[in-house]
């Protein structure tokens, strides 16, 4: 890395530094025993990618995740890393779920490959780039792939000043989130049920909004300043999660956008297709939430909390489904746009504090979702849900019209052809003859 850009060497060799340099910070850190461990899980996966076998290298990746998940393997593998330190749990539990997440992406990767195999010497240098090993995100490996083996490593204008000005500004949020949190009692409130009880409509609710911000703030700072690091080494990294604020569709609610891609890719998007047919779509929600729950870790919230998402994300295309028949769609397109917009915006409000209780249930506990789901629909009827209602409405009309003007200059529309030579007679009675033109932007809008 220290090398000039325009030598051979330093492209050529650059992943085998990443890799070297990974592994012996992990042998530092954990112990040769855990590095064993995790060379152990790699070689299992790669042998049974050579048999080319989706199905088996999916199972099998499972069935290692399983053990990480239950009882008396997880002692026993816990037993190889060394010492005694405040994070050795989290580092144990992160590198070797993040590990078997990357083995299964290279395993199914080299499936899909038609010439030979890849090596394990490519699948070592993907598992151990060391921003990414603890913590993810994941990158899928055919992604990692390309981009640790590139040869222009030259970079855009301003480019590094832009890392510089991201990497400050992670840290100034880490400041001052850290200040914040020792004056908020955000996270410890939720756990005393009896002072909650006193509180108003409104505490409740905002509170229970903060706890989703900031659980968001902290998987955003974090992949940032991880996305910070990797972006030195050339690699264009997953991006943080969208804010918790602009979610209001169940397809785009997630906090690692590493593992949301993975899960797309290899489960959701290759199970349920273009995600039309309402059978196929539950079957790869199914399927999805099924791997969720084992990574996150069976238990009653995480099973309470897929079961919820997973309805969710049906019910959305349900309601899709249901509406694009007649005359709900001859309706829609004969309505402006802006007014198809606010009817969606209402469904939409509904969405977006589904989406809160959802996942404060998992992020919290179940009965601190009961009680807010409580206030804000029963008790603080009609008043509390009103208002609160109104103003999500408001947000979120602003957020899609945010995302429509987005939307249009990202991929503007073509100009409409040249219109034929016309006659004088032809152009004299084209008034008349005009046909209503339909708004460019009304597909986009949604």
């Amino acid at each position: 890395m220290c090398c000039s850009l325009r030598s051979a060497p330093c492209w050529l060799h650059r992943s085998l530094v990443y890799m070297a340099y990974g592994l012996l910070a992990v042998w530092t850190s954990m112990g040769w025993t855990y590095v064993t461990l995790i060379l152990s899980h790699c070689i299992l996966l790669y042998s049974i990618s050579l048999v080319k076998i989706r199905w088996l290298c999916f199972v099998t990746g499972l069935c290692t995740l399983a053990t990480f998940k239950c009882e008396p393997f997880v002692s026993w593998q816990a037993g190889f890393v060394e010492g005694d330190f405040e994070l050795r749990h989290v580092l144990f539990y992160g590198g070797c779920g993040f590990t078997i997440m990357r083995c299964m992406s290279f395993a199914l990767e080299n499936c899909e490959r038609k010439d030979g195999n890849y090596s394990i010497l490519e699948l070592l240098k993907y598992n151990f780039y060391l921003p990414f090993f603890y913590f993810g995100p994941i990158m899928t490996f055919d992604k990692f792939y390309i981009q640790a083996n590139k040869s222009d490593l030259t970079r855009k204008e301003w480019e590094m000043w832009n890392i510089s000005l991201q990497g400050l500004s992670h840290l100034g949020v880490i400041i001052v989130v850290d200040v914040l949190f020792h004056f908020l009692y955000i996270l410890t409130i939720p756990n005393d049920l009896k002072l909650l009880k006193h509180a108003s409509d409104w505490a409740l609710v905002g509170l229970a909004y903060f706890n989703l911000v900031y659980d968001w703030v902290k998987a955003a700072v974090m992949f940032g300043v991880i996305n910070t690091v990797s972006k030195l080494d050339h690699l264009d990294p997953p991006k943080p999660p969208k804010c918790i604020t602009m979610l209001y569709v169940f397809a785009e609610t997630h906090f690692d956008r590493g593992i949301n891609e993975w899960l797309c890719k290899y489960v959701y998007d290759y199970l349920g297709g273009k995600h039309e047919n309402v059978v196929e779509e539950l079957v790869a929600t199914l399927c999805t939430f099924g791997v969720t729950i084992l990574w996150l870790g069976p238990c009653q919230a995480v099973l309470i909390w897929a079961f919820f998402n997973c309805f969710g994300l049906n019910f959305e295309l349900w309601t899709a489904k249901f509406f694009s028949m007649e005359p709900f769609a001859s309706v829609e397109m004969a309505m402006p746009e802006a007014t198809s917009r606010r009817i969606r915006a209402i469904f939409n409000t509904f969405n977006f504090w589904c989406i809160v209780l959802y996942n404060i249930l998992a992020l919290n506990s179940l009965d601190f979702a009961k009680l807010v789901a409580k206030r804000l629909l029963l008790k603080g009827f009609p008043i509390t849900t009103i208002i609160v209602m109104f103003v999500t409405y408001c947000l979120i009309q602003v957020i899609k019209e945010r995302e429509r003007r987005q939307a249009l200059i990202d991929d503007p529309d073509p100009l409409p052809p040249a219109p034929p030579p016309q006659s004088a007679a032809t152009t004299a009675a084209a008034p008349t003859a005009a046909q209503p033109v339909a708004d460019p932007s009304k597909e986009k809008a949604e």
